[in-house]
């Protein structure tokens, strides 16, 4: 299962109820921030998360707005004398613009905890053991931009009347079976684990694209995604102003999501110059499993 949580949902101009962007996501006992927007470490505070365990960082782009966050997380990281490395990952020129911020506050090559610096380019950028990290560009303006795709397999389980009829004992023959070895059991018969092992079900989709000016070209890296979260920072009656900032409308989000059979759209970056009910009608005429993301939302998957 994936777990997000919303720590900022605003476009580059944050307001009262909307932070800079950022998520967190946890999956697989790992805790991960995807952009890390100026506030991000009080957003952890008020959203009860906390800082445990937070050693990886996605970054989507360069923006200010998306990564001014990581110096005041990385005071109170040091502070807490936090053990583990982060790891940031992030597009070649994105990380060179945070290793200089790190510099111009605490000098070359130093920090107030240990960093790792990681650069993307498209495929799979992380194995954690129960799910795959893949990442792909996108386009946004003057920026290295990547989207990130996060994928569970999916896995057979052992069907018990099945195992019963065949008199297969409980104990480690059966992890034997789930593992998808032969096993032998009394008297001579060998049981395959074809004959125990139900479907495959269970695998799990999660697509988290930060700032865009288009979805060309990124359906096959969003086709039948469970949860889509993409911006939508305009409404299309201003189509120029979104081509002329580099972003998408909630229209277009919507349409894009309908075409490539996701299973729920969750808007963020949104601009305060729309209320959120004008967003949303404007989606959901297209696509109607859609929400938009507020601070502090949790939705897991």
């Amino acid at each position: 299962m994936f777990a997000l949580t919303f720590l900022g949902t605003s476009a580059s101009v944050p307001s009262a109820e909307r932070n800079h962007p950022a998520l967190l996501l946890e999956a697989g006992g790992k805790r991960m921030l995807i952009d890390c927007g100026e506030g991000t470490q009080r957003q952890l505070l008020r959203s009860g998360a906390g800082f445990r365990r937070l050693d990886r960082m996605l970054l989507t782009h360069g923006h200010l707005d998306h990564v001014l966050g990581i110096p005041g997380l990385f005071s109170t990281l040091g502070l807490r004398q936090a053990s583990d490395v982060m790891t940031i990952h992030g597009g070649p020129g994105t990380l060179d613009i945070v290793i200089r911020m790190l510099a111009g506050l605490w000098g070359e090559g130093r920090a107030p905890i240990s960093v790792q610096f990681a650069p993307l380019s498209e495929g799979q950028a992380v194995d954690a053991g129960d799910f795959t990290i893949d990442c792909f560009p996108v386009r946004h303006r003057d920026t290295d931009s990547f989207g990130f795709s996060f994928q569970s397999p999916a896995r057979r389980h052992l069907l018990s009347d099945r195992l019963s009829a065949l008199d297969v004992p409980d104990g480690p023959l059966r992890g034997e079976l789930a593992a998808g070895r032969p096993i032998s059991i009394e008297g001579g018969r060998t049981i395959d684990p074809e004959d125990v092992l139900g479907p495959p079900s269970g695998g799990k989709k999660l697509v988290v694209i930060g700032d865009t000016e288009t979805t060309e070209g990124l359906s096959r890296h969003v086709a039948d995604a469970d949860l889509l979260v993409i911006e939508a920072t305009f409404l299309d009656r201003d189509v120029p102003t979104a081509r002329d900032y580099g972003h998408l409308t909630a229209a277009e989000a919507a349409r894009f999501a309908a075409a490539n059979n996701v299973r729920q759209l969750v808007l963020t970056h949104l601009s305060g110059r729309y209320e959120d009910d004008e967003i949303l009608a404007e989606a959901a005429t297209i696509f109607p499993s859609v929400r938009i993301a507020a601070d502090l939302d949790r939705i897991a998957v």
